[in-house]
């Protein structure tokens, strides 16, 4: 029986014809994965992972008698086909994964096309073209007719060529749309969060494998054109999957060393290098181009309109390998990569710009720059000067190239440097360049140049939005310390120096921030030269300082971002301005700082408590008039990159939802910015929420495009930040067009809350009803997380907590301070256990009981008004359909087996108290949303996530079933009479890992 039939045929060959192409891929994967594990293993593997397969249903559920002999089964494997077992199921998931988003990347690519053709205007003459060329019709081959299948309007929803005509319709005036285009802000910043459980040089296999599938694609629809039915290019191409996915079984799935921060660091720009770089001034072309056809007048917002930042090699939260050394090479490698692009691209352009004085002007400027140049550059001038002498563009360019080749010297010789011990070598202007700055006006008057001979050219319009958008810097470094820490180091200072009559600690907050503000005028130094600290107070002056290296090496858009994690009070934020008047960040004489502080409020308590702490910081003149620019701000001391009476507010997620559960935490943060604005515009200050998301829903993940939809519109202006982490850089920026997409998706999300918002996150009975849901909720979720006494044992027997901490995923630990308590556990790695065990409690618990309650009060209206809030409250929706997302994964049936076999026995009858005690909010939690949604079936509105999760049903239930019969080997290994002692503790602490990688891949989802 073929691989992609030996289940019922809805789950993994949907014969609608919107699904050709996607079935017609897996059938050629599974072709291709059996076939290397037959090779490599034998026909028994492949039999015994067929048989595991046939015997789960598409939706994943097993029966009693079935679960029994699937148990028993995975029982008495031995270890070596065990983990045999688990490395296949992971491949699988990994190929299907690449396949699905393949897939997704084809949508995409033909529905731009056919927006592109079917706005583009149809003449006779196109169509005579077109028949003489015998070219068929749009929808020849699979992935046309899968489109014209499904001609699904909600395909083009989120893109720019849906949205300026649905603005248009709406009758937005222009002059808000141009205004919103005028401050449209959009960052997002990459962070090295510990959940991206895949090895780089796996990663480099999934991206050749797509390589493959997409010249795949090209020779069939070729064999379609030509109407043959196989070719030697097909068969190469598919000998060539062959062979990668039988290197890619024969290499190791697990990192073999803890990464360090630079690992990491090459990891995420790997991103920026292979997909980001030349996909970013896409988007900025697909939004003029949309714009024009529905408001040709208005001006575009300008290419920088979204930008990146980053956290990898600057976030020191809990993370000691994070040193100022660290964030200094980062900067340094950051600078190398985007130089080396430049010089690349501009070697392409000395192809192009062939131009000749002989048929073409050339503007007097550039002449006399082409003169400044050879006293500057005297050796390029003998040795091209007599090749050149007609071709004024391609000198120009010779000498360009070569300043940049000298820039990226010096930025490979400083980063050898200790930052905070720089030699004396002061960068010549005329023969490097200081900053994007200066390249770009270079840029720009070759552009005007040639622009005066009628000409433009596409490569270097490209090279121009690059340098605008990433500078000499590709992404701006965040940096990122807990709040007690900067309280510790100023406790120390003032104990060394005993300027206060008790410690720094015992003061009220009022004494500090008086404190505070007094010594933030003064213009004396409090921190002496030498530092008799701990090494943590010495660390955090010597980041500060090293920030003060960092802006007079590459300019202050190099890292401009301070935020202050735990952030609770006014003195948080006063604390780093201290700190950074200390290191000549802020100038206490005219009020000018080149650093932007900002608070991140991540508890619930911390998110209510947020509004009162940004008012009292907008209180104090001192700060009013750092954020204003000074003292006396004049355009000529202006900090570039920093926007006058900006404050960014960053939102976490994370621990809100670890500290309250799911409904309760995205209310306050939804409660959150609204306060926010409205103290905002009580100051006249403009304000940029920066989101904390994670990848999973109990992390604030989710789409993003819907959830930007779902903020309050006036919280968001057109300014936003979010972070990307883990596993989501993988799923979003790999491939080029599915990169964009996502981009576009944001981009339209934000521009359409910002101007299309209505007042219905304003209905203050609505408000009411919310707030008395996420209180009951969070009732019910304290309840079982923080007031059972059994849920700690619980949560560390039933899932792999402990051997999760054993993958070498990250250099930041899974704890902070190290205990076994859950404060002290990151929200990640505690997302991450309840995912692999398929509990994912913390995206759902409470969220039930909360509705049902609610409803039962007043059964009939109170149920019709949560369908209301359904129909038309954005936010409402949103919360809804990703509680249902994540209840659509979640399989309780697996979850008890990971119980039965896990929990020690003298924890058992409790356990199984608190086990029904979930069963219970599962099943009313289940019952609400698919009554509140009207859906027959979890996820009936997204038969794409639907048809994803079928896909995997049939394999993730005995990979799970392979995950608890190790982790009971490895935790029961060396015991008394245990007959699994004839293997090492670490090969069972490897098979067991490699479970939890599998079902990452395959829920396509860790932390």
């Amino acid at each position: 029986m073929h691989p992609l039939t030996h289940v019922s045929e809805p789950e993994f060959m949907v014969s609608s014809p919107s699904n050709l192409l996607l079935n017609h891929r897996l059938k050629v994967i599974e072709d291709l994965w059996e076939r290397v594990l037959r090779d490599a293993c034998g026909q028994d593997l492949v039999n015994l992972l067929n048989q595991l397969r046939e015997m789960c249903s598409s939706d994943g559920s097993l029966s009693e008698p079935l679960s029994q002999e699937v148990h028993q089964l995975i029982e008495k494997l031995d270890l070596k086909d065990a983990i045999r077992a688990a490395r296949a199921f992971a491949l699988y998931f990994q190929l299907i994964n690449i396949v699905e988003q393949h897939y997704e990347q084809c949508e995409q690519k033909l529905a731009l096309k056919l927006s592109l053709q079917y706005s583009a205007p149809t003449t006779a003459s196109t169509q005579t073209s077109h028949h003489a060329q015998n070219i068929p019709p749009l929808g020849a081959g699979l992935l046309e007719k899968t489109w014209q299948a499904s001609s699904d309007p909600q395909k083009d929803r989120g893109t720019f060529n849906a949205l300026f005509p649905l603005l248009k319709a709406a009758g937005v005036p222009p002059q808000h749309i141009q205004r919103l285009f005028d401050e449209l802000d959009i960052g997002l910043v990459f962070t090295a969060h510990p959940t991206e459980i895949v090895r780089h040089t796996i990663r480099d296999k999934q991206r050749r494998v797509a390589q493959i599938l997409e010249k795949l694609d090209r020779a069939e629809e070729d064999l379609t054109r030509l109407g043959i039915q196989s070719s030697w290019e097909v068969v190469e191409l598919e000998g060539q999957l062959l062979e990668e996915i039988l290197l890619w079984w024969r290499t190791d799935e697990l990192h073999q060393f803890k990464p360090t921060v630079l690992d990491e660091v090459d990891y995420t720009l790997h991103y920026f290098e292979e997909v980001l770089f030349d996909a970013i001034p896409q988007l900025s072309q697909r939004l003029n181009t949309a714009l024009k056809q529905s408001f040709p007048h208005l001006n575009p917002p300008s290419n920088r309109f979204c930008r990146f930042g980053s956290w990898v090699g600057s976030d020191r939260d809990g993370n000691p390998a994070v040193t100022p050394t660290i964030t200094w090479q980062t900067a340094c490698y950051q600078r190398g990569i985007v130089l080396k692009k430049y010089i690349k691209s501009m070697r392409g352009l000395t192809n192009t710009l062939s131009l000749s004085l002989h048929w073409s002007n050339v503007l007097p400027e550039l002449l006399e720059s082409l003169e400044q140049d050879k006293a500057h550059f005297p050796e390029i001038y003998d040795e091209l000067s007599i090749r050149y002498r007609q071709e004024p563009y391609r000198l120009k360019l010779a000498y360009t190239i070569e300043r940049l080749a000298n820039t990226l010297d010096r930025s490979r010789q400083v980063a050898k440097w200790d930052s905070l011990k720089l030699p004396k070598a002061d960068l010549n202007p005329h023969t490097c360049y200081h900053s994007g700055a200066d390249f770009l006006k270079e840029l720009d008057l070759i552009r005007r140049s040639i622009q005066q001979n009628g000409i433009t050219c596409q490569a270097l319009e490209t090279l121009i939005c690059q340098v605008e958008i990433y500078g000499f810097n590709l992404a701006q470094l965040d940096i990122r310390q807990e709040s007690g820490r900067h309280a510790d180091t100023i406790a120390e200072i003032t104990d060394y120096l005993q300027v206060l009559p008790g410690s720094y600690h015992d003061l009220s907050e009022a004494d500090r921030v008086a404190w505070l503000v007094a010594e933030l005028k003064t213009r004396r130094p409090l921190i002496p030269g030498e530092l008799p600290f701990s090494d943590k107070a010495v660390e955090t002056i010597e980041t500060f300082r090293m920030l003060r290296r960092l802006h007079q090496e590459f300019g202050p858009e190099i890292s401009q971002t301070y935020v202050i994690s735990m952030n609770k009070d006014v003195s948080d934020i006063l604390e780093v301005m201290l700190l950074a008047k200390e290191s000549g960040l802020y100038d206490p004489a005219t009020g000018i700082t080149s650093l932007q502080v900002v608070p991140l409020f991540e508890t619930v308590e911390d998110l209510k408590k947020a509004p009162l702490v940004m008012q009292s910081l907008f209180e104090l003149p001192l700060y009013r008039s750092a954020l204003t620019g000074g003292y006396k701000p004049t355009p000529a001391n202006a900090i570039p990159g920093l926007v006058p009476d900006l404050q960014e507010v960053m939102l976490g997620y994370s621990d809100s939802n670890k500290d309250a559960g799911f409904l309760s935490s995205n209310w306050e943060i939804h409660k959150a910015q609204k306060a926010l604005q409205s103290i905002a515009e009580k100051f006249a200050v403009k304000l940029r929420i920066f989101h904390g998301r994670g990848g999973s829903v109990g992390r604030g993940g989710g789409p993003s495009h819907e959830a930007i939809l779902a903020q309050p519109g006036q919280s968001i202006n057109g300014r936003i930040k979010i972070t990307e982490q883990g596993e989501v850089l993988a799923s979003k920026y790999s491939l080029p067009e599915l990169a964009l997409y996502n981009l576009e998706q944001v981009a339209s999300a934000v521009i359409k809350t910002s101007l299309m918002s209505g007042g219905i996150d304003d209905i203050e009975p609505w408000n009411e009803v919310m707030e008395d849901l996420a209180d009951r909720s969070r009732q019910h979720y304290r309840a079982l997380i923080y007031d059972c006494p059994d849920l700690v044992d619980f949560f560390h027997q039933v899932t792999p907590i402990d051997e999760i901490s054993h993958l070498q995923i990250s250099s930041r630990p899974a704890r902070r301070g190290g205990k076994r308590d859950l404060a002290s556990l990151r929200a990640i790695p505690w997302v991450f256990s309840w995912t692999q065990s398929r509990f994912l409690l913390p995206s759902w618990y409470g969220v039930g009981a909360a509705l049902q309650e609610f409803v039962a009060e007043s059964p009939t209206e109170n149920f019709e008004l949560l369908q209301g809030f359904y129909r038309k409250w954005p936010f409402f929706r949103m919360a809804i359909s990703k509680v249902e997302m994540t209840i659509s994964k979640v399989d309780l049936q697996i979850a008890r087996h990971y119980m039965n076999e896990l929990a020690q026995p003298e924890y058992k009858e409790q356990f199984e108290v608190l086990f029904d005690r979930i069963t219970q909010e599962y099943r009313l939690v289940s019952d609400m949303v698919l009554r509140i949604s009207g859906h027959e079936k979890f996820l009936d509105d997204n038969p794409e996530l639907q048809r994803s999760i079928q896909l995997r049903n049939g394999s993730i239930v005995p990979l799970g079933f392979l995950q608890a019969s190790l982790l009971k080997r490895l935790r029961q290994h060396g015991g008394t009479g245990m007959i699994y002692s004839r293997y090492s503790k670490k090969e069972l602490l490897d098979g067991a890992l490699l479970t939890i990688n599998g079902i990452a891949a395959g829920m396509r989802n860790t932390g």
